[in-house]
């Protein structure tokens, strides 16, 4: 008896156009016949190697795999919910012109409010904000102690938050 590995060898060479050429058909996809067919050949090794003697009609016994394999490709396709592309909406991930407009609106107004605010005040807000510095490498940088710099930073955001409030209302009035 000759060697299951060559025998199968052979098998596959034979038979190897005609299941592609089935499940092509029949699931009408290159890449999808592919895949089918290489896991026909799989199945089918997996199978021979265990019933071999058995196997009466080899190639009834492989297209019968890949019509397995074909109904479980449909099956499974079937489970797998198909959205029609006009009810998607894509979402631009690049800012809009109007949220671009909102964003200079909103710098505007924080360079305005930072204008008129105290320079030491300004120096806290920007060093701590815009900077990134700590507490601590704010202190170190003007002097004061960690308590000052917080009580400079505390009333720098809050004169800060006047100044925004005072310009929308100035806006509000001119609009």
């Amino acid at each position: 008896m000759a060697n299951p590995q060559e025998e199968f060898s052979k098998i596959y060479d034979q038979y190897i156009n005609k299941i592609y050429r089935f499940i092509l058909l029949r699931v009408n996809s290159q890449d999808a016949a592919e895949d089918l067919t290489s896991e026909t050949f799989i199945r089918g090794w997996r199978r021979f190697e265990q019933l071999q003697s058995q196997i009466e009609n080899i190639q009834a016994f492989l297209f019968q795999i890949a019509r397995n394999l074909v109904v479980d490709y449909y099956r499974n396709k079937s489970r797998t919910a198909v959205v029609s592309a006009d009810s998607v909406s894509v979402i631009d991930p690049r800012p809009n012109l109007e949220e671009i407009s909102q964003k200079k609106s909103d710098l505007d107004l924080i360079k305005a409010g930072l204008a008129n605010l105290k320079e030491e005040y300004q120096e806290a807000v920007i060093l701590h904000y815009i900077e990134d510095l700590s507490i601590a490498e704010i202190a170190d940088i003007t002097g004061k102690s960690e308590g000052a710099m917080r009580v400079t930073l505390h009333r720098g955001l809050k004169a800060l938050q006047d100044e925004i409030q005072n310009c929308n209302k100035n806006a509000n009035l001119t609009s």
